[in-house]
């Protein structure tokens, strides 16, 4: 099966961010047989018009709770939150079902808004990579590792039995990517992310964190160990190119070029961070070190949106005025975070993340009709000051077409049905717990 998507405005985002105001793209199977100038081709049994969209990569979210959907609203400006009301609410009432169509409601929302990777910590796992199947999304999951016990495990060495296995069973599947995930170095102990680390190299993949978010995490290794949670996990030994630091909101120089040396990847997740008031992460600085920085929605309880439009217009204003400069992080070099950024943190720049010949068919029609999106200077900076992800016309996810303007292939309204008729108990244990919290 040969598709192309005909005379559309293509930003690559590949090394030299080759760009075709008139551009054709064919889709053969599940990969990219050709990009470039629109011209005549021959054996085509699909033909889309694009002659009124901007064409891009799919975009790539490094991280996020995918199943965490019934958070969303809930408890927003709590303090706290995540002891006084997450914890509680999700080892009471998370189970395979809930996160089963919470997840399907969640990955709904990443591939309308354009994202067709995401990268989550969460459980159940078993239950979201059959979501992701059915939705046509490709996934990196990781069993979330915490010494308490969770909602699927009684502590962190079940988490890791549970990880493990899962890794085993999911290796070598299409959409899903098996990796692990430990919930954050101050909850998670060293021998914990030292078994952690052998598991993800004996089978070659990803191990997530949470790593330098909270103001208290900051304060205990400094009073416990007389370093920062950087300086940790480089004595213990997993300070490495398999680790993806999410958050990083906390680093000092000497982090940043520890981590650079090492060739960390990091989750930048800017909505989240700014909403609980947890300061601006120094992206600036990393990039300019090498290090390889991708966007992160975070769950939503926390981020409360899992799209990327909305937060690559909040990056921008974090990132000038937190180094005072307003030419800092021009528009093409956000879109790039977006999709390549995201890509190379999730060490898949090889398959995903640009737009040529011989990578994956995972591609984003933004339509270009709105009044919003008019005039048209620069395509870059409509897609971050000025697109939404209503804007989203197209998705393709391994060549296969899961958005066809704007609308899913399974209907959206059976997947908010599916997760409110599962929502009874949750929402009754949140409406008891929300009465103690004021």
């Amino acid at each position: 099966m040969r598709k192309l998507l005909k005379n559309g405005w293509i930003l690559t985002m590949d090394e030299s961010d080759h760009e075709y105001r008139h551009g054709d793209i064919v889709i053969e199977d599940n990969k990219i047989s050709y990009v470039g100038p629109a011209k005549d081709h021959e054996n085509i049994d699909d033909i889309i018009d694009a002659s009124e969209c901007l064409i891009i990569p799919g975009m790539v979210n490094t991280h996020c709770h995918v199943p965490m959907m019934p958070f969303r609203s809930l408890g927003d400006d709590c303090p706290d939150r995540l002891r006084r009301f997450l914890f509680p609410l999700e080892n009471a009432c998370m189970d395979k079902k809930l996160a089963y169509v919470a997840a399907r409601y969640g990955m709904a929302e990443m591939l309308l808004s354009g994202i067709t990777t995401f990268a989550d910590m969460y459980y159940f796992l078993d239950e979201l990579a059959k979501a992701a199947e059915e939705m046509g999304i490709r996934a990196l999951l990781g069993e979330s590792v915490i010494d308490q016990p969770s909602c699927d495990a009684r502590n962190d060495e079940e988490g890791l039995a549970l990880g493990e296995a899962f890794i085993a069973k999911w290796q070598h599947h299409e959409l899903v990517r098996p990796i692990l995930a430990l919930h954050a170095t101050n909850t998670n102990k060293a021998q914990t992310f030292q078994k952690a680390m052998k598991i993800v190299e004996k089978y070659d993949t990803l191990l997530m964190s949470h790593v330098a978010e909270m103001d208290y995490e900051m304060t205990y290794f400094a009073k416990t160990y007389g370093k920062t949670p950087i300086g940790w996990l480089n004595d213990i030994g997993c300070l490495n190119e398999r680790l993806l630091a999410v958050h990083c909101i906390h680093l000092n120089d000497e982090d940043i070029s520890l981590m650079a040396e090492n060739h960390v990847k990091v989750a930048h997740c800017p909505s989240s961070n700014l909403k609980a008031g947890k300061g601006i992460a120094p992206v600036r600085d990393m990039i300019n070190k090498g290090l390889d920085v991708g966007f992160g929605t975070d769950g939503a309880s926390s981020g409360n949106t899992l799209e990327l439009f909305s937060l690559m217009r909040m990056f921008a204003g974090a990132q000038k005025t937190k180094y005072h400069d307003r030419s800092l992080f021009p528009a093409q070099k956000i879109v790039k975070i977006a999709t390549m950024g995201g890509a190379k943190a999730l060490n898949m720049d090889k398959e995903i993340g640009s737009l040529e010949k011989g990578k994956k068919a995972d591609i984003v029609m933004v339509s270009l009709e709105g009044v919003h999106m008019f005039p048209q200077h620069d395509p870059y900076s409509l897609l971050v000051y000025s697109a939404n992800a209503a804007d989203v016309k197209h998705v393709f996810v391994n060549g296969k077409q899961v958005v066809n303007d704007r609308r899913l292939a399974i209907s959206l309204t059976k997947l908010r049905q599916d997760l409110a008729a599962n929502m009874e108990d949750f929402d009754k244990k949140a409406a008891e717990l929300s009465k103690t919290i004021k």
